[in-house]
């Protein structure tokens, strides 16, 4: 799994990408600081399933505090989008391209107003954030259609003459954006059986169609703690009710988890608090003063952790499944519910032996519910921090 995060120049990608991984990248105030993509390793958040079994995971991969599991994933950064980016202005098809294995995107906005299109520094509230979403929305739908466009005349002429199958030409003709069949006949549904007939306007409208099925997209709310930004939220809020909107302050969150890496402080993202452990300088004690009562008790968490589980969670639906045993929670090494698999929704207990291993799919004979020790078929529906055992042929 990969999620995006995208953005128009100097919104506070960088730092929101910073917070999730702490990666070592540049971050500067001035547009196009990102030109290759950042890629690092993010987080999501599960409450563990070892809190049943009364016993302490030993994480093979993330980590695990307090019973809160960490389940890593790719985070991918690319540079700031302008408008035109779609035609190649600031090698934005090149940026644009990098978000192809996306599963979801979050779109980060200064919510504060204080960056321009162009992604200049301006005074806050001097710019609307709204033209921010549109001006995404436009670009990511062009480079959908500019893809679908190439070579549709082509493609519309063979499929009259040959009468091939629609769909299943059309999943062909698209493989390079990765669209499963099904999301391509729900989303032809209203459209002529002769593709030679479809215009620029219909191609943009399955364009739009198809990013907004396989590129869903949250709202990141940035620089929440600028005063300018509380009105503006409120009105996104209000002009853009089909999306998840979440303020977030990006810096903030960078700051306490940096701090927390240094051992100055305890925080555990998402928390809306953190205790102080050393003694700390006036800067440092003011800097965290001004997080605490501008962001965590205003908003109950600097965000980006929520958005982060949000994206995966909500927008794809996605849900956490521990591998383990009725008789062993441990695997050969010792280790305490070691994995923790993140599956999309509707997954099988066979789709999970096939995640765990080919072997373990193909010689499925059944599987067990660890928490209930019931036995479970194939088609079992598998749900949100199950743990599941396999058994197999011997």
């Amino acid at each position: 799994m990969q999620i995006g995060v995208i953005g128009k120049a100097n919104c506070g990608k960088s730092t929101f990408f910073k917070a999730c991984t702490l990666a070592n990248i540049e971050i500067g105030n001035r547009p196009f600081v990102t030109i290759k993509p950042n890629v690092g390793t993010a987080y999501v958040t599960v409450e563990c399933a070892d809190k049943e079994f009364n016993v302490q995971c030993n994480p093979r991969f993330g980590y695990c505090i307090n019973h809160l599991r960490f389940v890593p994933f790719d985070l991918i950064d690319v540079a700031g989008l302008i408008p035109g980016s779609h035609e190649g202005k600031g090698l934005g098809l090149e940026f644009l391209n990098d978000l192809n294995q996306a599963d979801v995107l979050i779109h980060v906005i200064d919510c504060s107003g204080s960056t321009n299109e162009k992604g200049e520094p301006v005074n806050p509230g001097t710019h609307d954030p709204v033209k921010d979403i549109l001006f995404i929305e436009y670009e990511l739908d062009m480079w959908f259609f500019n893809i679908i466009k190439k070579g549709w005349e082509k493609f519309a002429r063979t499929i009259q003459q040959e009468k091939q199958y629609l769909v299943k030409s059309l999943t062909k003709q698209l493989s390079g954006l990765r669209i499963p069949e099904d999301i391509i006949k729900e989303s032809i549904k209203e459209f002529d059986l002769n593709p030679s007939k479809w215009n620029d306007k219909d191609l943009f409208k399955l364009a739009s169609k198809l990013r907004r099925k396989t590129k869903p997209m949250i709202i990141a709310a940035n620089k929440i703690d600028i005063p300018e930004s509380q009105s503006n939220l409120e009105r996104l809020k209000k002009e853009f009710q089909n999306y998840l909107i979440i303020p977030c302050s990006g810096d903030s969150e960078l700051a306490l988890r940096e701090a927390s890496k240094l051992n100055l402080i305890e925080y555990i993202p998402d928390s809306n608090d953190f205790k102080i452990l050393k003694d700390l300088n006036d800067q440092q004690r003011k800097a965290l003063d001004y997080i605490k009562e501008n962001v965590l008790k205003k908003y109950n968490s600097t965000g980006v952790q929520e958005i982060l589980n949000k994206a995966v969670f909500e927008l794809l639906k996605c849900i956490a499944v521990f591998p383990g045993g009725v008789n062993k929670l441990s695997d050969s090494e010792g280790r305490v519910l070691p994995d923790c698999y993140i599956m999309p929704p509707n997954s099988t207990a066979l789709d999970f032996a096939f995640k765990l291993h080919t072997d373990l799919g193909k010689n499925f004979i059944r599987a067990i519910n660890v928490k209930t020790k019931q036995v479970i078929g194939k088609d079992y529906l598998l749900k949100h921090r199950d743990v599941i055992e396999i058994i197999t042929k011997k």
